[in-house]
């Protein structure tokens, strides 16, 4: 086991009896005996198509030899050109769809036709608070149910047949700014979901809800509360002092700590076995959150629990002490692998540190792990597996160039894996950032907490310096990797990031969305092109296919945006696209996309800066803490590039940060954390920041 830890004695006798009941029998896979733990091959009732989560079909229909010949059946404009990263699903002939800010929608899977809408009214200033927009990654079928998990912590029970709600429950408070985007996963007879917020700062948890009443079942905190108010009251306590010696000092229990669970959550009916990839550590720098020094479990970790109770099983930690914004979040995809000569049941991740990590999910013993791109945090795994972390990317306040970047060598896009020939296959991306601690940092509630600076003066050079030698590093690919070998065993260049998720099937054909704006299929032997459809906007989700009427049919969401979109689109490369759409692809489908509306090909020239060089340097530091989240480090990017802003949005700039002007849009108004002040100091930075960029003189004119 990977404890890494002495447990104390009674806490080793818990973990035994643990081993004795999990090998016994298991309520949760009795339950599951239903049509999501064998589903059908023509079907798509969970996010992963089954509990494995290889997103693997059986159907053969669509093959090598005739993809060429597959056309757009049908497709929906979404109303939005906010990223849409749903993976969507399908069952009895009905296709079921969620867009940002959780309106879902239920469609005739033949013909595109509308059967319903809801939308749950989630309140549009959530907005302030995901990271990466009011995305939502998917919903949860079970019987008559679809369920839904939104932004604001609601989960709901709609109908199946009229999209009404059959039952509501809340999922968390208002104590720290958490959020939902990962989709809710039905286990057996439970709904488990997790929840986002780890770079404004919330205590990580993941918690189980009765499927048929909305009633929670068990809850696991994922970081360790204050320990002086005794203890929660939940799964995790008997596990909690275990955590706590792993965190220093107090300054976290602000901030919470992190961990929390945004994406991707399996669970394997046999075992028993809920598993639980959580997310980067709040503020991200161990400097300021546990006196530079800890593991901080569970970050940047899986954790394996009782699916009737909670209970802790068994823990990995990828990256002990995580403080570069790398997240454990990334799909999780169970299979069974000979290695060296013996059948074992592993457990597949490639998070976002640089590597193939495969592990017994029975156990959680460390198999094997290597890098898929360049990387320079890893000398190594001593022999129980733990990771050995150079020096070199322990930031202080020099700045230090760390590989891969806050972005990820492979985000939260899905991972597909087929059993036919042995690869996972998912989109990577190979960079690098520099990191520095901002002198005197303090926490910031409802903002981003990075705790990161030296962005002006001699360390900004500095760090312009080092950043300019990342980039050069950056690549794109779309990998087919053998776990087994633990090798790549091809790739196709692609780019830039952002590239989807990723869909493989029974005859040898994977599909992925492409930041060239295209839905792609690829020969999953050798990664040789087969097919591609312009789809006029980048699909970053997962697609799915199914069969009806005796045809197999392709589906999947375009709408580029979302974290990707804060990395790339303001870095030169966006191109002319059009609103989300729902895009559904048979053999011989005949229908065609309108024309692309006409758009400006650059952004408009910014105003003079007229602000004092000690204002921009004082907007720049707010920026960071309070803006960048959603728009970009540096103001590069963003799911809206505020480099980029017209005249009109320049004039009322303090009205839509403190008035709320575009609260509609999803920007709430901040004037609960900014006054007047500050707010046009920021706004001197973005026009400083535009002045650079556009190439003029940034002094004042």
């Amino acid at each position: 086991m990977n404890r890494w830890i002495r447990l104390a004695a009674p806490l080793w006798a818990l973990f035994l009896a643990s081993c004795v009941a999990a090998d016994g029998p298991a309520t949760v896979s009795a339950q599951a005996n239903d049509a999501l733990s064998a589903p059908a091959g023509e079907e798509w009732l969970m996010d992963g198509r089954t509990y494995s989560a290889q997103r693997y079909s059986p159907l053969t229909q669509i093959d090598r030899d005739n993809v060429a010949t597959l056309g757009l059946a049908w497709y929906d404009d979404l109303g939005t050109y906010r990223g849409v990263e749903a993976t969507p699903l399908y069952a009895d002939g009905v296709l079921y769809n969620t867009l940002p800010f959780n309106i879902t929608i239920a469609y005739d899977a033949r013909t595109g036709k509308r059967l319903w809408t809801y939308d749950p009214e989630t309140p549009r200033e959530m907005g302030r608070y995901a990271c990466c927009e009011p995305v939502s990654r998917g919903l949860a079928l079970h019987g008559d149910k679809v369920i839904i998990a939104t932004l604001d912590g609601r989960l709901i029970a709609l109908d199946r047949k009229r999209g009404k709600p059959i039952w509501s429950t809340r999922t968390f408070g208002d104590n720290f700014p958490y959020t939902i985007t990962g989709a809710p996963r039905v286990f057996g007879d439970k709904v488990v979901v997790g929840q986002s917020g780890g770079d404004f700062g919330v205590r990580g948890f993941v918690a189980a809800w009765n499927v048929e009443t909305g009633k929670q079942e068990w809850k696991f905190f994922l970081t360790p509360g204050d320990w002086a108010a005794g203890p929660d009251g939940v799964a995790s306590d008997p596990v909690m002092d275990m955590i706590r010696k792993t965190w220093f000092g107090t300054d976290y229990l602000q901030l919470g700590g992190g961990a929390n669970p945004w994406d991707a959550i399996a669970y394997d009916p046999d075992l028993n076995l809920v598993y639980v990839g959580t997310g980067n550590a709040t503020p991200h720098s161990r400097y300021y959150r546990s006196q530079n020094k800890g593991d901080n479990l569970f970050v940047c970790s899986i954790v394996a629990l009782d699916a009737d109770t909670g209970a802790y099983r068994w823990h990995y930690q990828m990256n002990p002490g995580e403080e570069w914004d790398w997240t454990c979040t990334q799909s999780m995809i169970s299979a069974d692998l000979e290695i060296d000569g013996k059948m074992r049941k592993v457990l597949m991740q490639a998070p976002k540190n640089g590597f193939f990590y495969v592990l017994d999910r029975e156990t959680g013993e460390f198999i094997s792990a290597a890098p898929h791109v360049y990387q320079n945090w890893n000398e190594g795994f001593d022999k129980q597996g733990r990771p050995v972390t150079s020096e070199r990317v322990r930031y202080g306040f020099d700045p230090r160039l760390v590989a891969p970047g806050p972005g990820g060598a492979h985000n939260w896009f899905p991972m597909a894996y087929s059993p036919r020939t042995g690869l996972a296959y998912f989109p990577a991306y190979q960079s690098a950032l520099v990191y520095a601690l901002q002198p005197d940092w303090k926490p910031q509630p409802m903002r981003s907490n990075s705790g990161w600076g030296g962005y002006t003066g001699e360390v900004g050079k500095q760090r312009a310096k080092l950043q300019a030698e990342g980039n050069k590093l950056e690549r794109a690919w779309l990998t087919a990797y053998d776990p087994v070998k633990q090798k790549i065993a091809w790739q196709h260049e692609l780019p830039r990031h952002g590239n989807g998720g990723v869909l493989v099937t029974a005859s040898d054909v994977v599909f992925e969305g492409t930041t060239k704006q295209t839905f792609t299929a690829f020969d999953a032997r050798n990664g040789a092109v087969l097919w591609e459809f312009p789809t006029q906007s980048a699909p970053v989700a997962g697609a799915i296919t199914y069969m009806l009427d005796g045809e197999q049919y392709i589906a999947i969401n375009a709408g580029w945006g979302g974290g990707a979109a804060q990395i790339e689109r303001g870095a030169g490369t966006e191109m002319p696209r059009a609103p989300a759409r729902l895009l559904v692809f048979k053999l011989g489908g005949t229908q065609s996309l309108p024309p692309l509306p006409e758009r400006a090909s650059s952004p408009p020239a910014p105003p003079p800066l007229r602000a004092p060089e000690a204002t921009v340097t004082r907007g720049a530091q707010l920026f960071a803490q309070t803006c960048s989240v959603c728009h970009g480090q540096n103001a590069i990017g963003g799911v809206a590039d505020l480099r980029h802003m017209t005249p009109a949005t320049h004039d009322r700039f303090e009205e839509i940060v403190l008035g709320g002007a575009y609260v509609d849009k999803g920007m709430a108004a901040f004037d609960d954390i900014l006054d007047k002040e500050q707010v046009d100091a920021i706004h001197a930075y973005l026009i400083a920041r535009a002045n650079e960029d556009w190439g003029r003189n940034t002094q004042t004119e």
